[in-house]
């Protein structure tokens, strides 16, 4: 009475189901994709060196805004001593 009821088990197809293979496209012009990866690499050398300049600019930025930080300090506090 309080049992529960298990459910029915499905039965299984009996013709196998093969997956669908896709295709890749291949460029129709016939021509490679080999000249393009100097330039790709061009492309990520002068990101990875602009980069590297800004960063060094905004260390640079730092440094002299706490050097200057530092000076008023010390200017503003000499009349004091």
């Amino acid at each position: 009475m309080f049992r529960p009821k298990l459910p029915d088990v499905p039965t299984l197809p009996t013709t196998p189901v093969v997956p669908q293979q896709t295709q890749t496209m291949v460029p129709s012009t016939g021509r490679s994709l080999t000249p393009y990866a100097g330039a790709v690499a061009a492309v990520v050398v002068v990101g990875i060196v602009l980069t590297a300049l800004l960063a060094a600019v905004a260390v640079t930025a730092v440094s002299v805004a706490i050097a200057a930080v530092v000076l008023r300090s010390l200017l503003n506090g000499a009349p004091k001593r």
